[in-house]
């Protein structure tokens, strides 16, 4: 049995880029990983069926109490279900519903918590979950926020809270547990960023099998598969999953007064990380 490494992160900024990373990494293929074969080595913790296995009923006769109570057997069965460390993608807030966590610390080896700037995150939030932007905008603000996958068919319910207490609920993690990396920085260096998450897992990856990694994972690479197989993580809400790949595109696509609206509500924790517009 193993403990969980959380994968986590408020919606739509980098956690599929992340875990598609990662399973380029520990296969070292020859050519690119599947994108549709990502789950295996990477648990998501909003699939319903673990839930049914734990309660053994259905989802629909669950009451949002008793997913709650459910949570930490789920997560004890994650750790039982590989023989050593299990990589786990959760959105949740690192806190708790109906007092009962949502992330099981007894049941947990570390974390690696990926942020990016919010005005970017509400752009492709918006379009995933078929949101106007000033809906999405209300989402992100929301310090009560919670979200299902926009194809919810399988999934349980994210408690996200707002981004910025999404992000700051995370931070008092402790630190020898858990790496922090950026988007941006996953864009602008990502040999070095992902070079940084692989040595936290106490990999250390020549430099070819290093660059194949994050060359096997760049947007272009799965977003080419999405074009050509699907994805099986896409919302039926938009077109496709892997839409821009890139930092900044909120100048071309938010007003003044809707950059005003998030900046204000999330003020300290866009300037910890840098992301105060100009």
């Amino acid at each position: 049995m193993g403990g969980i490494i959380w994968l986590a992160s408020y919606p739509k900024s980098g956690n599929t880029w992340t875990r598609t990373f990662l399973h380029n990494l520990l296969l070292n293929p020859e050519k690119p990983v599947d994108i549709n074969s990502i789950t295996r080595f990477t648990l998501g913790d909003s699939d319903r069926g673990w839930f049914e296995k734990a309660g053994g009923k259905p989802y629909k006769d669950y009451s949002l109490r008793e997913i709650a109570e459910l949570r930490p057997k789920v997560h004890k069965a994650f750790t039982e279900s590989y023989p050593d460390s299990v990589f786990v993608k959760t959105h949740h807030v690192f806190g708790k519903a109906f007092g009962v966590p949502l992330i099981s610390m007894e049941y947990t080896a570390g974390a690696i918590y990926i942020v990016r700037n919010p005005l970017d995150v509400v752009t492709s939030l918006s379009d995933h979950f078929g949101l106007s932007l000033d809906e999405g905008i209300d989402l992100l603000n929301n310090p009560k926020g919670r979200a299902e996958d926009a194809d919810a068919d399988g999934t349980v319910e994210h408690v996200l809270g707002s981004w910025s207490g999404h992000v700051q609920s995370w931070m008092p993690f402790d630190r020898r547990y858990m790496y922090i990396m950026r988007y941006e920085d996953m864009l602008e260096k990502p040999v070095e960023t992902f070079g940084g998450v692989s040595r936290f897992l106490g990999l250390n990856p020549p430099e070819e099998r290093l660059a194949r990694a994050v060359e096997f994972s760049s947007f272009d690479v799965v977003r080419k598969q999405e074009d050509e197989k699907g994805f099986f993580e896409q919302s039926k809400k938009n077109k496709r999953f892997f839409r821009v790949g890139k930092a900044g595109q909120w100048k071309d696509v938010l007003s003044d007064a809707q950059v005003k609206k998030i900046v204000k509500c999330h003020y300290d924790t866009m300037k910890h990380f840098n992301y105060l517009p100009d």
